[in-house]
């Protein structure tokens, strides 16, 4: 019996993207079947309370209209909530560029391929931070 479940489990296609948004890594495994969305094993609107972030990490599905159509699985680590939307997001567009090619070139020219590259600037010594400076004392 396993083992025909297990023949079964491989004949359904599996596509994989990865995000990064600042400190946030998203692995995003996508396949078709019920519209299903899960990240770290929690459905995406009980992790991404916040509507900024639930937008974010599901709008490349509104935008190809799949919604209702793929299982998403999303694996994060790193970084606060705010950034893994944003890892999701990257992740779940890559996905869907290998799943469908034909998507990429309006992925791209609405921006959900490109890696946004600002991170954190880091401390400097003689400073309080990367810009605060410890506090001046002219006597």
């Amino acid at each position: 019996m396993s083992s025909a479940s297990s023949s079964l489990a491989g004949r359904v296609k599996q596509f994989y993207g990865t995000g990064r948004r600042r400190e946030s890594i998203a692995r995003v495994y996508i396949k078709p079947g019920p519209a299903k969305f899960t990240v770290n094993g929690r459905p995406v609107d009980n992790y991404f309370t916040n509507v900024a972030w639930h937008t974010a990490a599901v709008e490349p599905l509104k935008f190809t209209q799949m919604l209702d159509q793929l299982e998403v699985k999303a694996i994060v680590k790193g970084g606060g909530v705010g950034g893994q939307s944003g890892a999701v997001r990257m992740g779940l567009s890559r996905a869907l560029s290998v799943l469908n090619p034909e998507l990429r070139p309006a992925l791209r020219k609405n921006g959900f391929l490109t890696r946004d590259s600002r991170m954190k600037e880091r401390k400097k010594y003689g400073q309080k931070g990367a810009r605060r400076r410890f506090q001046f004392s002219k006597r």
